[in-house]
C-alpha cells in the first residue's frame, strides 16, 4: 500500500499528452495550448486616442484652430500644425504630428476654435504602439487553459486557428449485478446505479464530452470482454466497482487478462483505500472504488489531475487552500483523510456523514478537508490545508 503522494506521482509520471490538433479559435474553449503563443503584432499598432477628445501639439496654447476629424477605422490621418487640433474618437488613429489628446470635456467650441479649458499633460490620453505588448512577445505559454478572455485576447492579435491537446475518450464501466437503472420499479435488494452519471457530470465539468457508459454483469468473461472493447476506443477507462477481492470482484483479474500494467493497488486513505492505476500502451486505466463517495474523492484526487495533465495542463490538481477548522478531528486511521467539509469565509467545517456510502453531504462540500496519514489530531483554530471543489 502506498501514499497519497506516491499515487499521485504515478498517475502524473503516466500522463502522456494526447495528440495535438488544430483548432478554430471560436472552437478552443476548455482547452490547452500545445504550443507558446507569440504576438503576430503589436498591440495597440498604431498610436491610438485613448478618449473621446481633440488631438494637438502640446503647447501652452490653449486656443486652437479645428482643422478636421478622425474616427477609428479612418484610414488615413492630416497633418497638424502647431496651433491646429483635429476632432478624435477612441480608438481612432492619432496623427503623427500630434502628441497629446485633450478630453471634450475639459474644451468648449466656439465654430473652428477650440478652447482648452484644463490642459492636460504632454501624451496624455495616447496609447503608444506596443503599449499592451510588442510584436513577438510571449503572450501565452504553453499549457494555458483557453478561456473566454484568451479567446477575445488570440482574436484581437489576429488568430483564426490555433494548435491544443485533444481532449481524451473516456469510457465508464460500471459493475455490481444490484446496481439497476433509474426510472424503473427498484426490485428487492438492488440499488439505482449513481455511480455512473456522477463520473460522467465529473468529465463533463473538466470539458470532456466524449463519453461512453457501460453496465457490466458480475462475471469475469463479461467484465473481461468489457475491458477489452472500451480499450480499443477509449484513451481514459474508468472501471466503477469490483475493484475489491470478493467472490464477485473480477476487475483486477480482468485488467490482467487484458495486459494492463498495474502501477499500483491501494492507498493509504481513508475514503478510496482499494484503488487501482494502470496503462496499457497509451490508455490509462483505473479502477474506482464501488461506494460513490469514494469513487468521487478518488476522481478528484487522481483522475482528475491525470486527465488534465494529459489534456496538458501545467496545474492539473485542484487548487489547495487554507482555512480555520471550527472543530478538533482525531485521525486514529494513521491513513490520509479527505473529509467533505463546507468552508464559509475562512472557516471549514467537517460535516457529518462522512461514510464512503454517503453522497448527501458531499452535495453539500465545496471542500475536501485534508488530514496527514501522520497528523493524529487537530483542534479548532488549528490552519488546515483543504482542496478547493469549485473548480
Amino acid at each position: 500500500m502506498i501514499s497519497v503522494l506516491e499515487a499521485q506521482e504515478f498517475v502524473l509520471r503516466n500522463a502522456e499528452k494526447l495528440p495535438v490538433i488544430s483548432l478554430k479559435l471560436e472552437d478552443s474553449l476548455g482547452y490547452y495550448l500545445a504550443e507558446n503563443c507569440l504576438a503576430p503584432l503589436s498591440l495597440p499598432s498604431f498610436r491610438q486616442s485613448a478618449m473621446d477628445g481633440y488631438a494637438f501639439i502640446h503647447t501652452n496654447e490653449t486656443r486652437l484652430k479645428v482643422t478636421g476629424q478622425i474616427q477609428a477605422g479612418d484610414l488615413f490621418t492630416p497633418q497638424l500644425k502647431p496651433g491646429e487640433a483635429v476632432r478624435i474618437f477612441t480608438g481612432a488613429p492619432v496623427p503623427d504630428t500630434a502628441d497629446t489628446v485633450v478630453i471634450q470635456e475639459h474644451t468648449t467650441r466656439e465654430g473652428d476654435t477650440l478652447i482648452i479649458e484644463k490642459l492636460p499633460l504632454p501624451k496624455a490620453n495616447v496609447r503608444p504602439i506596443g503599449e499592451q505588448l510588442t510584436a513577438g512577445a510571449l503572450v501565452l505559454k504553453k499549457g494555458h487553459q483557453i478561456n473566454e478572455a484568451s479567446i477575445g485576447f488570440m482574436a484581437g492579435l489576429g488568430f483564426t486557428e490555433i494548435k491544443v491537446y485533444a481532449k481524451p475518450n473516456v469510457c465508464i464501466l460500471t459493475t455490481g449485478n444490484e446496481l439497476q437503472e433509474r426510472g424503473t420499479p427498484l426490485k428487492p435488494n438492488h440499488i439505482y446505479e449513481s455511480n455512473g452519471i456522477m463520473l460522467q457530470n465529473a468529465l463533463k465539468r473538466l470539458g470532456i464530452s466524449n463519453i461512453q457508459l457501460i453496465k457490466v454483469e458480475d462475471t469475469l468473461e463479461q467484465t473481461s470482454k468489457a475491458v477489452k472493447q472500451a480499450l480499443e476506443a477509449a484513451d481514459v477507462l474508468l472501471v466503477s466497482g469490483g475493484i475489491s477481492v470478493g467472490d464477485f470482484d473480477f476487475v483486477q483479474e480482468a485488467f490482467q487478462n487484458n495486459g494492463i500494467n498495474e502501477h499500483f493497488y491501494k492507498v493509504n486513505q481513508k475514503p478510496g483505500k482499494p484503488l487501482w492505476f494502470g496503462t496499457k500502451s497509451d490508455k490509462s486505466v483505473f479502477g474506482l472504488p464501488g461506494n460513490p463517495a469514494s469513487s468521487l474523492t478518488c476522481f478528484y484526487a487522481y483522475v482528475l489531475p491525470h486527465l488534465r495533465s494529459r489534456m496538458g495542463s501545467l496545474n492539473p490538481f485542484l487548487n489547495e487552500r487554507s482555512a480555520v477548522l471550527t472543530e478538533t478531528i482525531k485521525n486514529i486511521h494513521s491513513k490520509t483523510l479527505f473529509l467533505k467539509a463546507g468552508v464559509t469565509g475562512n472557516k471549514i467545517t467537517p460535516f457529518t456523514g462522512q461514510a464512503s456510502s454517503m453522497l448527501n453531504t458531499y452535495a453539500l462540500s465545496n471542500a475536501l478537508l485534508l488530514i496527514p496519514e501522520d497528523t493524529e489530531q487537530l483542534n479548532e483554530g488549528d490552519a488546515v490545508t483543504y482542496l478547493d471543489l469549485n473548480f
